[in-house]
């Protein structure tokens, strides 16, 4: 191999290696995050209510994302009393869920046309 097909190769090698780290950097900081956020809602839900909040992300994570950045964000301010529990949640759950709108097709016949 001559000298600039080494430097290239170097190059190459080089980039790939700052990638890998930035990659490696960027989800020790995403588990970081999710570990300060979940000894967070430890403290602030009861178990039943952390229980609930875990079966809605099973079924609509980004409800259980939303309403754990809201809670996060009342007990940073201090804006919450006490523990959060299972009947407050399910409060919560149901005013950030959007309501559905009901569909009717109604089929006319052709005497009613």
């Amino acid at each position: 191999m001559s000298g600039p097909e080494d430097a290239e190769l170097e190059e190459i090698r080089r980039r790939k290696m700052a990638e890998l780290q930035q990659r490696l950097a960027e989800e020790e900081a995403r588990r970081r995050e999710e570990a300060e956020r979940a000894a967070i809602l430890k403290v602030i839900l009861t178990p039943e209510a952390r229980q609930r909040l875990s079966n809605v992300r099973v079924a609509r994570p980004d409800l259980a994302e939303a309403v754990e950045r809201y809670l996060i964000q009342l007990a940073q301010s201090g804006r919450l009393r006490g523990q959060v529990t299972d009947e407050v949640l399910r409060e919560l759950l149901d005013r950030l869920t959007p309501k559905k709108r009901e569909t009717r097709i109604v089929r006319l016949s052709k005497d009613e046309l």
